[in-house]
């Protein structure tokens, strides 16, 4: 278990050990999020943000997601322009 306390000023210091093995630098951005009544916090380092890398590949033959949401928007227009002519409004 690893201890610090809240400064005066709201700052917390990470203990070494920790800063060491999650290599957290000076300048290194780290973000706080709440989970069932605790705080959790995640460094965002080079690691990090590499983990996520591939997560959002498409399967062979899929479209982007954004191709998708214009197609669908294309189709709610026509549809909508559909009604418009034949009620003529």
């Amino acid at each position: 278990m690893h201890i610090a306390y809240v400064t005066s000023k709201g700052q917390l210091a990470i203990p070494v050990k920790l800063r060491r093995k999650y290599n957290i630098k000076k300048g290194t951005r780290v973000n706080f999020i709440e989970a069932n009544g605790k705080i959790v916090m995640q460094p965002v380092t080079r690691e990090y943000i590499e983990s996520f890398c591939g997560i959002f590949k498409r399967k062979p033959g899929s479209k982007p997601v954004t191709q998708e949401l214009i197609e669908e928007h294309a189709e709610e227009v026509r549809r909508e322009e559909e009604k418009i002519a034949r009620h003529g409004f």
